[in-house]
């Protein structure tokens, strides 16, 4: 080691002076984020100071500022994070310690010029937000020393790993505080100065444990060896300095602490200065560290790395912030200024009205910005229109509803008493007319989509202006709904009588329309090929099977009148044809062809037969004609009556022949219902609303004796708006200053002068 006593960390000043510049201009971006309270926002370099309980962080930050102004005790001292940035100033002549000061950011314009006083205050300041009780809180205390004995460094001192809780901490503390410090570290941009005592195991430092896991490239990471000159007889720390225990790539640098009895008595650190230097004079062990020992080794390791690190990280932090002002700029642009006057406040709602009415036929025409994840807005009601109304009619089968028997029974009913020549027109008129009713359901369900996707297009139409004013966006959407609600009654009522007119009005001459010969003639050519392939012995039976049918049913209906000669039923179900005969005067002309009308004659056949009867002589007695004969009971006709369940080869055509009318017809309906519907309800609803919303608007909103209510601003509108002009603000103070003597710090000066141009104008 050298013979001469070290020179104060101030010399170094000389060696670094693009260190002073760029880490000046840090300290000014921090004082700016910590000012309007987004310090979160922008990761900017700094020192974070980690270690254990009584590891000696503060009295190497006191070693650092060569004052004593950090709480003591044997308890833990820092219970809140202390940012401290020391900023060198030139020495001024004849002038004692009064050039040394400190200053609290939350004592704006405060000097602290006796150190003690500070100590109290961040005493004070901690028991504010922490409690008098040992208590541990994360909000940050900004200290800024001001001297010409010191480098321009930034760090921040954390409170200190403890394992038991003691006071008012919680039974986690030792979690808490670990969360604490590594939300600090764990950023790139963040130095982390790791203090170990050496007279503790190195492999067991907790400091060494979290910066490991944070940087675990070690590319960050300094380490501190405090507490060398109570190290164990016998003992040194030269393999813990030269990094062979734990390497780390920025290395390691030893110190010597101040001793409680030292700090009791009031030992200053200029002379513990000098007595860390003997301290290392005197240990030939630590020949060739002098690099590695000492707190002026420290004070410039940490301005130099500091520098560097700044240096590394300058273009990222320029982008950042690049990024950061543009935002905050649309943010400030949308809180806008505050307008007293009836005519600027008319103004700005006609402006507000405008613009959201250009947003909402922007988005009906697929003019803004486009979505790649989702359709929106006008694609939306196309979608709708296209593959949800007409696919679903054109899925639809005009007959899907209607049987076989549905279509006779039209058929007969339409023909009356008598069978039909030709096929009746009215049964298909009436059928297609039930079909064509079926489209109006889907029609009025397809102006309903089309009013909600307008509804949520105007909920979508975002103006910058609108959210200042919640009443007046309130109001609008009162106005619109009300609007697009009676935009939505001329739809319904133009797409019910379009279908009226399609019903009212059956066209059997369009063009496109199948007509009659021609479907006639397609159903037999389909009923014959059908027809063909009944097996022809299947027909001679059922011929066979018809004509012994026939003969049964003469027989039986001869048998119904079958009576003994006295007059007694000999069977009830089968009568002789002879008995019948008997009864049946003789002089009947109509012989064998008999009909029902014989039966159910007038009155004078009954008599005639009663007096054949009454006339005719008989041994046996006779009974009356009431009893003799019996009288043919039909069953009456049910409720509902169904065509039989056979039909003939007329009927089987007459009912294809329908069929393939009704989906003619029916086809050329749903054309004209899926091209009429979307007009009609582009033309009372999307297209009316586009063109009349703005003067709705007029009419309804910009009233005079509404401005006030509706331009009336949240509490919270002002609060953001003072936050972000304060912002803006203190940007433009922090960049206009001369710029620094690095090609970085010209870039960025120039660049945020560049954006308070924008803000301005």
């Amino acid at each position: 080691m050298a013979d001469e006593v070290p020179s104060p960390p101030a010399a170094s000043a000389a060696t670094a002076p693009l260190g002073s510049s760029v880490i000046s201009l840090v300290n000014r971006l921090q004082d700016i984020f910590a000012r309007v309270g987004s310090q979160s926002t922008i990761d900017l370099p700094q020192v974070a100071v980690v270690g254990s309980q009584s590891s000696g962080k503060s009295s190497v930050l006191e070693a650092l500022v060569g004052r004593d102004f950090l709480p003591r005790g044997n308890d833990i001292c820092t219970r809140r994070p202390l940012v401290l940035q020391l900023v060198q100033t030139k020495r001024k002549p004849n002038l004692d310690n009064n050039d040394e000061y400190g200053e609290f950011l939350h004592l704006p314009g405060r000097k602290f010029h006796d150190f003690s006083e500070i100590r109290r205050e961040i005493q004070a300041e901690t028991d504010r937000e922490a409690g008098g009780n040992k208590g541990v809180s994360d909000k940050q205390i900004r200290l800024k020393i001001f001297s010409p004995n010191v480098l321009d460094i930034t760090l921040v001192d954390l409170p200190g790993i403890t394992k038991v809780p003691v006071g008012d901490q919680p039974s986690d503390i030792e979690a808490r505080i670990r969360t604490m410090i590594m939300s600090y570290i764990k950023t790139p941009t963040c130095l982390i100065l790791a203090v170990t005592p050496a007279n503790s195991d190195l492999a067991n430092s907790d400091a060494l444990q979290m910066a490991g896991i944070a940087d675990p490239d070690g590319n960050r990471t300094i380490g501190v060896i405090t507490k060398l000159d109570i190290m164990d007889r016998g003992t040194d720390a030269r393999n813990l300095l030269l990094g062979k225990v734990i390497p780390l790539r920025l290395g390691y640098v030893g110190v010597v602490n101040r001793s409680q009895e030292d700090i009791q008595m009031n030992r200053s650190i200029k002379d513990a200065l000098v007595a860390e230097e003997n301290f290392f004079r005197n240990r030939p062990v630590y020949n060739g560290l002098a690099d590695s020992c000492g707190v002026p080794q420290l004070a410039k390791k940490l301005n130099q790395i500091l520098a560097q690190h700044i240096k590394a990280v300058l273009p990222g932090l320029r982008a950042r912030i690049s990024t950061s002002l543009v935002a905050v700029a649309k943010e400030h642009a949308s809180y806008g200024e505050i307008t007293e006057s009836k005519a600027g406040q008319g103004a700005l709602l006609l402006n507000i009205l405008s613009k959201y009415c250009e947003a909402f036929s922007s988005m009906l025409e697929g003019k803004n910005e486009m979505s790649t994840s989702e359709l929106s807005g006008g694609a939306r009601i196309h979608y709708i229109f296209q593959s949800i109304f007409v696919r679903s009619l054109e899925e639809v089968d005009p007959c899907e509803d209607l049987t076989d028997d549905d279509i006779r029974t039209a058929i007969q009913n339409a023909t009356g008493p008598k069978s039909a020549l030709f096929v009746p027109e009215v049964p298909f008129e009436v059928l297609v007319r039930r079909q064509i009713s079926r489209l109006l359901d889907p029609s009025l369900q397809c102006a309903r989509f089309i009013y909600d996707e307008l509804i949520k297009i105007s909920h979508r139409c975002m103006v910058t202006e609108l959210q200042r004013f919640p009443f007046l966006r309130k109001r609008m959407d009162e106005v619109i709904g009300n609007f697009l609600r009676e935009g939505l009654e001329p739809s319904e009522n133009m797409i019910a009588h379009l279908i009226e007119m399609e019903m009212d009005y059956i066209n059997t001459s369009h063009p496109n329309f199948i007509g009659g010969s021609k479907a006639l003639e397609i159903a037999a050519q389909q009923t014959k090929s059908s027809r063909v392939a009944i097996p022809v012995s299947r027909q001679k039976d059922a011929l066979e099977s018809d004509k012994g049918s026939a003969s049964e049913r003469s027989v039986k209906s001869r048998a119904i009148l079958a009576r003994q000669a006295n007059g007694v039923v000999t069977d009830p179900g089968v009568r002789a044809a002879s008995d019948v005969e008997k009864i049946v005067p003789s002089g009947n002309t109509g012989g064998s062809s008999w009909g029902i009308s014989s039966i159910f004659g007038g009155g004078d056949s009954r008599m005639t037969m009663k007096e054949n009867i009454a006339s005719k002589p008989h041994a046996e007695p006779v009974h009356s004609i009431e009893q003799s004969i019996s009288m043919i009971h039909l069953r009456e006709p049910p409720p509902i009556l169904r065509p039989s369940e056979s039909n003939s080869e007329t009927e089987a055509i007459e009912i294809t022949v329908t069929k393939l009318l009704l989906r003619s017809y029916y086809g050329i309906v749903r054309k004209n219902v899926e091209d009429l519907i979307p007009k009609a309800i582009m033309h009372f609803l999307v297209n009316n609303t586009k063109r009349e919303l703005h003067n709705v608007f007029i009419k309804k909103l910009y009233r005079d004796n509404l401005f006030e209510e509706m331009l009336q601003e949240p509490d919270e509108i002002a609060v953001k708006r003072k936050r972000c002009r304060e912002l803006l603000r203190a940007y433009q103070q922090a960049f206009k200053v001369d710029s620094p003597n690095t090609f970085y710090g010209q870039c960025l000066t120039n660049f945020m002068c560049y954006l308070a141009h924008l803000f301005i104008f």
